[in-house]
């Protein structure tokens, strides 16, 4: 039976997973619209499922499984980041610098004297102007008066001059800027983006379906593990009943003095064995459904009732098949063997990426700044147009548009990378022998697939054939036991050849069960190996 033909009650147990808050994602509700046979016997609940059922809830709740999924997510989250690298990046810089001490950068220099000469120019530039003006008052001054007047024009205006060490130091400085960067050209952005986008998707897509093909073989390997061990638990059962019956019929006789005592405790001893047999097979049963709770991640609060027989997992479905026609399917389905040839696109990829290392990059910047420069000291002084030794002193804002200004800048950056010791070029090599890797490993998948196949359609063959011989078995062992348990009530035959017909009739009924077993397995096997795990 595929998933899409799966039964509309998938797991009665889905109602009780919400009731203790266990959410199963993409259920649809008409899944659950059958699920009744749940019941509460204290804290715990019973889950009563079919194959079909148990598949469904692993394909969703199991953790592996989950985690594959998130890997693809994670692939998908590293395409969009590659993509990113081709949009234009934008930076908002804003920095604040308080100048505490400036070091004076004319220390150690005669540059120092520069700014006496600019005293000693404006001095002459009075004189000059005094000599030619027509007012007989103005004449030249010494260069001793000119100072001695402008130092008495500030004391009258009240002015105290600054005396700093560095004239072109600004206590407070702001940088405020928006840097806007978009590549024109860049190979291996363009290249790896392009690549991811067309080739990851996929390539985890198959990484999830070849996970989904080895847990529902898993899980019906488990699922018939424990079906043998309940048909074997339920043989046991029948045996221990048969050797009941037995004792008392031997104690009959025993009792009417027509068989010794020794046969009697024989026939103690033997069912005491097959009761502790019995008990070790109901152990191994609940250790096994135990296994099958950890592949459904379901709580261990459940417990789990498995519906059907190992006999009714069969369906009918035999399979007859050449194996130059199961290895044409397989090497068409199988999603590991398309994932190797992915990963030869993805190698060709990186080797295109490798080779535009010898490509230049191109940037296009734009820069928008707003900057400013703000004394602690913003007084203004101005002199008088009358009187040059008469000065007064304003104030500035803090944000006076004296001490702010914007730039802007454009333009094109160009990195090309002339030499750097051949390593381009041993990258360009190294893709190559990365390709040829994932050739050889593709070539052998596909042969490890072939001789796979042919394994497992053998192994299915002669559980096949095995299942058909046990069953004719089993039927000559249960018509033997018949005779002999007549025989028996007659008294012509003997407890031990009663026995004796018992226990070849556990082990036929064993040995076909455990046939049947192999078969299932072997089938879910040669499944998985031609990638078709659910027909």
């Amino acid at each position: 039976m595929t998933r899409k033909s799966i039964s509309l009650r998938i797991v009665s147990a889905l109602l009780s997973f919400y009731a203790v808050g266990i959410v199963l994602p993409n259920v649809s509700p008409t899944l659950i619209a059958n699920a009744q046979e749940i019941s509460d016997p204290g804290n715990r609940q019973r889950m009563v499922l079919t194959l079909d059922e148990a598949i469904q809830i692993a394909l969703i709740e199991n953790t592996a499984l989950k985690n594959v999924r998130l890997d693809q997510d994670f692939a998908q989250s590293q395409i969009k980041e590659g993509w990113a690298e081709l949009f234009p990046k934008v930076d908002l810089n804003s920095a604040y610098t308080r100048n505490v001490l400036s070091a004076n950068p004319f220390a150690g220099s005669d540059a120092g004297g520069l700014f006496e000469t600019l005293g000693f120019l404006n001095w002459i530039s009075f004189n000059e102007q005094a000599r030619t003006d027509n007012d007989a008052s103005s004449n030249p001054i010494s260069i001793g008066d000119y100072f001695q007047r402008i130092q008495n024009g500030y004391e009258n205006a009240g002015i105290v001059r600054s005396t700093s060490d560095n004239p072109f130091s600004v206590p407070n400085v702001y940088t405020n800027g928006v840097s806007i960067v978009q590549k024109v050209f860049d190979g291996r952005a363009i290249f790896g983006a392009y690549g991811a986008s067309k080739w990851l998707k996929p390539f985890n897509e198959f990484a999830v379906t070849r996970e989904e093909h080895r847990l529902i073989n898993q899980v019906k390997t488990t699922w018939y593990a424990i079906l043998l061990l309940m048909e074997q638990e339920s043989v046991l059962a029948q045996s221990v009943f048969r050797s009941k019956s037995t004792l008392q019929e031997v104690s009959r006789q025993v009792t009417q003095g027509v068989a010794p005592k020794f046969q009697r405790l024989s026939a103690e001893v033997e069912l005491a064995n097959q009761e502790t047999q019995l008990v070790q097979a109901q152990t191994n049963s609940a250790a096994a459904i135990d296994n099958l709770k950890i592949l459904l991640s379901v709580p261990s609060l459940y417990d789990l009732e498995l519906r059907g027989t190992l006999e009714g997992s069969m369906d009918g479905s035999m399979v007859n098949t050449s194996m130059e026609d199961a290895v044409t399917v397989a090497l068409e389905k199988r999603p590991d063997l398309a994932q190797t040839r992915i990963s030869i696109e993805l190698e060709r990829i990186q080797l295109q990426v490798a080779k535009v290392e010898f490509l230049p990059t191109i940037d296009a910047f734009a820069n928008f700044n707003y900057l400013g420069n703000v004394p602690d000291e913003r007084s203004v002084i101005s002199t008088s147009a009358q009187d040059p030794f008469t000065f007064s002193q304003s104030n500035r804002g803090y944000f006076d548009t004296a001490y702010w200004d914007r730039s802007t800048n454009i333009g094109f950056r160009l990195k090309w990378n002339l030499f750097n010791g051949f390593a381009s070029r041993q990258h360009v090599q190294q893709r190559k022998i990365a390709i040829q890797k994932a050739e050889n490993n593709s070539d052998f998948l596909a042969q490890s697939i072939q001789i796979e196949v042919d394994q497992s359609l053998r192994n299915l063959t002669a559980a096949q054939t095995r299942m058909f011989s046990q069953q004719k078995n089993v039927e000559r062992a249960d018509l033997n036991f018949e005779y002999a348990s007549s025989r028996l009530k007659e008294g012509v035959a003997t407890p031990i050849e009663v026995r004796e017909a018992s226990s070849q009739l556990d082990q036929s009924k064993l040995g076909y069960l455990q046939a049947v077993h192999d078969f299932l397995v072997a089938r879910s096997a040669y499944q998985t190996a031609i990638g078709d795990p659910e027909n």
